[in-house]
């Protein structure tokens, strides 16, 4: 998974997409997994940064990133490595 290229990203977790022109806001949570994300950490790496940080469990943390990772994709703001 990758963030695409053209995105832009602000350190207060505000998106944007030049080329729809859609803007979005990220929690500070959610800054955090797309931050990780453009470093290249996959699934694996992220789930076991968030969990080892935050008082979750992986079970949990997997459910809701799967489905944070589904809104990205829904977004088109990632693609996958192939792409």
């Amino acid at each position: 998974m990758k963030v695409k290229k053209n995105i832009a990203i602000s350190d207060t977790g505000f998106v944007f997409d030049p080329s729809t022109g859609d803007s979005y806001t990220l929690n500070s949570t959610g800054l955090e997994i797309v931050q990780m994300i453009k470093s290249g950490l996959n699934n694996d790496e992220i789930k076991e940064a968030m969990t080892h940080r935050y008082d979750v469990d992986a079970h949990s943390f997997e459910r809701y990133f799967m489905d944070f990772l589904g809104m990205l994709k829904n977004m088109q703001l990632v693609t996958n490595n192939e792409e």
